[in-house]
């Protein structure tokens, strides 16, 4: 029996729930849209949601005039920005700056080059040298013939290859961002949570030949506020997904990786926090804190492992019983969870030999002298038989030793001194795990393609990608409701003049004249996998109602597997951009280059705070 007509039997073995999926634009499912929201995706709303979405910055934006205007994050385009605590706003086209190496790219065309890569049939010839060499020719001969950005996409770990085609555009200029304030409305403290009442938004040009670019396919403003249930659809570059993990990884992600990482990062942050000076170095342990401690929260579920070992089990049952792969091809599962129990032991003494402490830049002698501090500590736990302990202390404590590196500037010296103990634990992390981890994930990738064809989404590539689900508030778990969409009201509720809390002064100056119930930020199922910044929302007409900037700390676990009881996205509404636009920054020019007349009335305040 064929494995395709296996699968007739394993109906429960379908990959995809709810509004799952991240999904290329070639290969959007139309009828399951259709059948579970009533709405039919033609290939016209596709084609020009491709050609209206943007590369940029490393993340995503979209063009929303006809004259190379770009929607994006305030984050991604930061760097751009002159002073960031003040924003930036050009009324004029001649005082847009240009944003210093950033480009913008479009994707124009994808074909199927599966054939040219790899052979049809079984060859023993079939190497991945030949694949590479095969996929270098195409991208050459692609560019040279259409003078595009030309990248071959791999898919299902080989089971398909596709050629993207981009419109590239190297001279991107600055239109508006607001005040950094505004933008990361209470910083990483409300980054792990949501409500939120952040303006992550900000607008750039593209030029051509020094002009504006013309680009007819935009996306025109929607002047209605999105309500609850609303159908919506996002399109932008998810970051890399790890869904074909099997059950046996994410225990181990659960059980001693993300506990070992989190068990380091808590004291530096402590420490980090009573640096006044250090706040941009605490920021980033604190987003990698939130990030860590989102996966292990979702980990800790019994039904997030439960399903991804349900669904594991009855596609490895499947696999079994193909007469040309067998129980031999079924044993790649427990190759994983051999070799995962092996490492286990290994995993703490990896993560910090692999995390020797570096200068922080800009300098801080100050968040240096802690961080290495606490290195040293963790360092002396592991023993002169793991690393050379003694050598590093000199003899000294942990903090008198983190002083001497720090204030000679010789902190270079310590990495070199515990770099042979480095490369030995990758070396065995490498020869336990890493080639297995990865000749695991093709092969059940390919198990998977086999079983589900184009019915199954590929693992996100930080290629373009269309997600779709619904407006929808949730129940947290602390069991409070959440609603769909939080609006200015609540951003002044916030507001106390001082931390993260702080509302711009040119805001508090026009509050009374601003809609309190108009909405900035809202909430949907898209699935956002590892992070879809900066990714354009739409509705069923096609027209922008949001700009995703994040996730909930419940989204984190989606990197592993999707769930729309409470994993959402998170979006900036159009209608609290352009609330800010017209009555806090004045940017009646840029309102008009938007053609926007006006928001209407929200319908109704219900499921809104």
């Amino acid at each position: 029996m064929k494995l395709s007509a296996v699968l007739l039997l394993c109906v429960g073995a379908v990959p995809a729930a709810a509004d799952e999926g991240l999904w290329p634009f070639n290969q959007f499912p139309k009828d399951a849209v259709q059948q579970k929201h009533k709405f039919e995706v033609t290939d016209d709303f596709l084609n020009n949601l491709r050609l209206a979405s943007v590369q940029i910055g490393g993340g995503s934006g979209s063009f929303v005039s006809a004259n190379g205007l770009v929607l994006t994050n305030q984050h991604i385009v930061a760097g751009c920005v002159p002073d960031v605590k003040s924003g930036f706003y050009a009324a004029a086209q001649a005082g847009e700056p240009r944003c210093a190496r950033m480009e913008a790219a479009v994707l124009v065309n994808i074909g199927d080059v599966t054939s040219q890569i790899r052979p049809a049939t079984t060859d023993k010839n079939d190497t991945l040298e030949q694949r590479n060499a095969a996929i270098a020719k195409i991208e050459k001969n692609c560019a040279a013939t259409t003078h595009n950005r030309c990248n071959v996409v791999k898919l299902f770990s080989g089971g398909r290859y596709d050629l993207y085609q981009y419109k590239t555009y190297s001279d991107v200029r600055l239109v508006f961002a607001p005040e950094q304030d505004l933008a990361f409305f209470g910083r990483e403290r409300d980054a792990i949570t949501y409500l939120r009442y952040g303006m992550d938004a900000a607008f750039v040009r593209v030029y051509e030949d020094g002009k504006p670019a013309a680009t007819p396919h935009y996306l025109a403003w929607s002047a209605e506020p999105v309500r609850e249930s609303d159908l919506v659809f996002a399109s932008g570059n998810p970051g890399p997904t790890m869904r074909l993990a099997t059950a046996a990884q994410l225990t181990f992600y659960r059980d001693t990786a993300l506990p070992a990482m989190l068990a380091r990062l808590q004291p530096r942050i402590k420490e980090l926090l009573a640096i006044p000076s250090a706040e941009p170095i605490l920021n980033t342990y604190l987003n990698s804190y939130k990030v860590a401690a989102g996966k292990l929260i979702g980990l800790r579920d019994d039904r997030l492992v439960g399903r991804k070992a349900n669904f594991e089990g009855k596609v490895r049952r499947t696999v079994e019983r193909d007469p040309k792969l067998g129980t031999e091809a079924g044993k790649v599962w427990d190759q994983v969870a051999a070799a995962y129990k092996t490492w286990k032991p290994f995993e703490k003494q990896y993560q910090i030999l692999t995390d020797i402490p570096k200068p922080s830049s800009p300098p801080n002698e100050a968040a240096d002298l802690v961080l290495v501090a606490q290195y040293l500590e963790e360092l002396k736990q592991l023993g002169d038989k793991v690393a050379p302990v003694k050598a590093a202390l000199g003899g000294k404590t942990p903090k008198t030793a983190a002083e001497a590196y720090v204030k000679s500037g010789k902190l270079g010296d310590l990495a070199k001194l515990l770099e042979p103990a480095a490369q030995k634990i990758r070396k065995k992390h490498d020869d336990l795990i890493g080639a297995l981890e990865t000749s695991a994930t093709d092969k059940i990738a390919q198990y998977r393609f086999k079983l589900f064809g184009a019915a199954e989404y590929p693992d996100a590539t930080s290629t373009p990608r269309v997600e779709f689900g619904i407006v929808k508030g949730y129940t947290d778990r602390a069991a409070v409701v959440m609603p769909f969409a939080a609006t200015f009201g609540g951003l002044y509720y916030r507001q106390n003049d001082q931390g993260p809390y702080q509302v711009p002064q040119r805001w508090v100056d026009v509050k009374d004249s601003l809609n309190q119930v108009t909405h900035l930020d809202f909430v949907s199922t898209c699935d956002i996998g590892g992070g879809d910044y900066g990714s354009a929302t739409v509705n069923r007409a096609g027209k922008l109602v949001g700009v995703t900037f994040d996730g909930n700390l419940e989204s984190l676990p989606d990197i592993y597997l999707y769930s729309d009881e409470q994993a959402r996205a998170v979006h900036v509404s159009v209608q609290g951009i352009a609330e800010g636009l017209e009555k806090v920054y004045k940017a009646a020019a840029l309102l008009r280059e938007l053609g926007w007349t006006g928001a209407r009335p929200n319908v109704s305040s219900v499921g809104v705070r």
